[in-house]
């Protein structure tokens, strides 16, 4: 059976991140892919010019309209944009519990751009936390949402993640931001165990727009495929890293160009 995965995020008409990336990958990675649009964009590889939102009430008539009809196996969220629109999912969510549910709290954009309302960070915390299974915050995302300094070093990525599992889901607490050969993620499902470490060689390309949203939704895909969080996130991550050594093979635009979605199929 084809699984049927839903992304509810803002659009990237230069087509690298967003809900566009997010059905690259799910296509990719074998599976059903559909949209709710949160909000609109003005953007392209070098940075954003411009965020339309989409009245919150027709985020919810969208989300509402596919859970109606089609089966979903799992949701990946992404730029929600204003509190309302946080609100609206989240009391869809809560009533309809779809199987699997990831967030990647798209804070700020990688040209700097603020992608999410100051005042919805505490409406992210208090209400969409709750019915999510496993976010994936980057270390700029993760000390936004604690209200702390970025994370320097693994440790303190360590230190935060203890913090950031009292909020409830799953965390995936990834540390591309560092520096060094390789870049190093955090996956802890319960505040009980030991974290999982996963690794993987930094890939010397400038074509990383759309990494985060790529990769929450490839773990949004192959969750319904795999038997637990941490195979998903472990294959996720492995599928992420081919696609950005193979970003150089596509010509898109002068500044942060995309990673290459269909790398294994474009030969």
């Amino acid at each position: 059976m084809v699984a049927n995965l839903l992304t509810i995020a803002g659009s990237d008409p230069s087509g690298g991140a967003g809900i566009q990336a997010d059905l690259k990958a799910f296509a990719a990675l074998g599976t059903y892919g559909m949209s709710v649009v949160t909000g609109l964009t003005a953007q392209n590889t070098r940075g954003v010019r411009g965020i339309h939102p989409v009245p919150a009430r027709f985020v919810a008539d969208q989300l509402e309209a596919v859970l109606d009809d089609v089966r979903v196996d799992a949701v990946k969220i992404g730029m929600l944009g204003t509190a309302e629109v946080v609100r609206a999912v989240a009391e869809v969510l809560a009533a309809r519990r779809p199987p699997y549910v990831v967030l990647d709290p798209v804070m700020v954009a990688k040209s700097g751009d603020r992608l999410l309302a100051a005042n919805a960070v505490r409406e992210l915390r208090g209400a969409l936390l709750p019915v999510v299974d496993l976010i994936t915050p980057n270390l700029p995302e993760a000390a936004d949402l604690l209200g702390v300094p970025e994370a320097a070093d693994e440790a303190q990525m360590r230190e935060q993640l203890a913090s950031l599992m009292r909020l409830g889901p799953a965390v995936l607490l990834k540390g591309g931001h560092l520096t060094g050969p390789e870049c190093p993620d955090l996956l802890a499902l319960d505040a009980s165990g030991e974290p999982v470490r996963l690794t993987a060689p930094r890939v010397a390309t400038r074509n990383t727009h759309g990494t985060g949203c790529t990769l929450s939704s490839a773990i949004a895909a192959l969750r319904p495929q795999r038997g637990g969080w941490a195979e998903a996130v472990a294959d996720a991550k492995r599928y992420l890293t081919a696609a950005l050594a193979a970003a150089d093979g596509l010509d898109v635009g002068s500044g942060h160009g995309p990673v290459h979605h269909f790398h294994e199929w474009w030969k």
